[in-house]
């Protein structure tokens, strides 16, 4: 990944949704410094990922759909971001193995466990990988939410929450499936604590 390419890419997102979306910042703090993070975020709108991403200080690597590595210029753009491809509608267990690597060498990953943008706004079911994400590594799992519409020069919040408390559901050896059960109900929770009247 090029640190300098991202770094600048970080910049220019943040003059830009600052500037056109207007953009609250809530629960930086809630992010680990060092330590493997896995970041689990709503999906609204395709720019999400760079909004999620551009206003920490440590590089995100996301997943996205294998798809978009077909595209000319992204699929030699979004390697050079970090980005990696997983196969969606099956058990793309290459894409697993590299978030396991990425977790365990202390990497902060990006994930939407909804698998998909949500047309209505609301929060959808979570797809079980971000559950073996959870269970299988001992990264840290921070719920996300963006709130607000992508109108320009509406207002965004962009949320953090604390990191959910895995133990118990690890030491139980819990399903992948309770596993994002768990995630998918704490950002619903940032959702409604937080929601824009």
């Amino acid at each position: 990944m090029s640190t300098k390419l991202f770094s600048f890419g970080q910049f220019l997102c943040r003059v830009f949704f600052r500037i056109f979306y207007r953009v609250e910042l809530i629960g930086k703090e809630n992010i680990p410094v060092d330590d493997g993070v896995l970041l689990c975020s709503n999906h609204i709108h395709n720019l999400d990922p760079p909004l999620v991403g551009c206003f920490l200080k440590r590089k995100t690597r996301f997943m996205a759909k294998a798809e978009l590595f077909e595209a000319p210029i992204l699929k030699t753009l979004l390697p050079k971001l970090g980005t990696f491809p997983i196969r969606r509608g099956m058990s793309d267990r290459q894409a697993l193995r590299t978030g396991l690597k990425l977790l365990s060498d202390s990497e902060l990953i990006g994930v939407f466990p909804e698998g998909t943008r949500s047309k209505t706004g609301t929060l959808g079911k979570g797809l079980t990988g971000v559950g073996f994400f959870a269970l299988r590594s001992k990264a840290a799992v921070v719920p996300c939410a963006v709130i607000g519409t992508y109108r320009p020069f509406s207002k965004l919040k962009l949320v953090y929450g604390q990191p959910i408390d895995m133990t118990t559901l690890r030491n139980e050896k819990a399903s992948a499936e309770q596993a994002t059960e768990q995630i998918m109900a704490s950002i619903q929770q940032l959702l409604d604590t937080h929601k824009t009247h």
